[in-house]
């Protein structure tokens, strides 16, 4: 290929993340466990839910996450940030943005508009994370039968997208290559079984972010503000009310968890894709989840465009640049550099 579509060397992580899923755990959960008689219903409780929060910035979202997670038993897993390779695959450091998908959330809030197409790598890069991130929900329930809670998922992600074309941050053909993404991904998975929408005035936002907030957060316009809330409302919540369960609650105060557990309780959960499903089905989809080079190749096409795009030749220099990382020549436990004790196998 004369070009190669990169957000962060999105192949290297993908191949970080399958080092580290183990032959035992392959055996474990191929279909060699299925045909052995493992079946991931058996293990589902009442609490065996996706459960996402959703909201603008500033809502409160970790703290009912958290609420809601600890009071169900539940895998409380928080919002994902452009750094969430790093904590998974390496020693916790932060590597720099060249390796996160070449993208900046300062240099988004201080200049949206920046012309080198920041904005829209941001939003792309953040999609792939949540995608991946969504996956290891699934993953981590169809294994062990724990629910899992967390803050924003794939699926509503768009609505960052929506904001940011309504204020001219992002050209039309970015929507686009965002949409066509999402079209051959999002299908790969189901969706949450309850969403919770925090509906926080956008006054009340301002004011949090002034008090608690970045300094780069205190750039964050009203329109823009608004406008996610707008897309919450009037797109991804009739949207996502399809398949999936919905909580909202309108307040400047963080939900009383006694009072959200008890309006869990009252759900029917009678619709959406999840009750479709048989034991083949969801065996079928946990292969795919464990797999996150899979995962994370749902997310890239080979499509050209300006801001995430870029030549072969840059693309090989950043692959030896992050070769030369420590821990990251080869595959864990074969790397001396950080004390790898199978170093000697090699």
């Amino acid at each position: 290929m004369a070009a190669r579509r990169l957000l962060g060397l999105r192949g290297l992580r993908g191949e970080a993340a399958r080092i580290h899923v183990s032959c035992h755990r392959k055996l474990l959960y191929g279909w060699w466990a299925y045909i052995l008689g493992e079946r991931t219903m058996e293990k589902f409780k009442d609490n065996s839910k996706i459960i996402t929060v959703e909201g603008n910035l500033a809502s409160g979202k970790g703290v009912v996450a958290k609420n809601i997670a600890q009071k169900l038993g539940m895998l409380y897993i928080p919002e994902v940030d452009v750094h969430y390779w790093d904590w998974k695959t390496g020693d916790g450091q932060q590597l720099s943005a060249q390796f996160n998908g070449n993208c900046s959330v300062e240099k988004f809030y201080t200049d949206p508009k920046c012309s080198d197409g920041n904005s829209y790598r941001l939003q792309a890069w953040m999609y792939h994370l949540r995608t991946l991130q969504y996956s290891d929900a699934l993953e981590h329930l169809l294994q062990t039968g724990q629910g899992v809670v967390l803050e924003r998922s794939p699926y509503s992600d768009y609505v960052f997208l929506e904001a940011m074309y309504k204020q001219g941050y992002i050209r039309k053909q970015c929507v686009d290559h965002y949409n066509e993404i999402k079209g051959i991904s999002i299908c790969e998975f189901l969706p949450p079984h309850l969403v919770i929408y925090l509906d926080v005035p956008v006054g009340e936002i301002q004011k949090r972010l002034k008090q608690h907030g970045k300094a780069y957060e205190q750039n964050i316009s009203t329109d823009y503000l608004q406008s996610v809330e707008e897309a919450y409302k009037k797109s991804f919540l009739p949207e996502i009310r399809e398949t999936t369960e919905v909580l909202q609650y309108s307040t400047t105060q963080v939900p009383d968890v006694e009072q959200v557990a008890e309006d869990i309780e009252l759900l029917k959960w009678d619709k959406g894709p999840w009750l479709e499903q048989s034991n083949v089905s969801f065996h079928k989809l946990r292969l795919l989840v464990e797999d996150k080079q899979s995962v994370a190749d749902l997310t890239s096409i080979p499509r050209f465009l300006p801001e995430v795009t870029v030549g072969a030749h840059e693309f090989d220099e950043m692959y030896h640049a992050y070769k030369q990382l420590p821990g990251r020549k080869y595959e864990k436990g074969f790397n001396a550099d950080v004390g790898d004790k199978w170093i000697w196998l090699k």
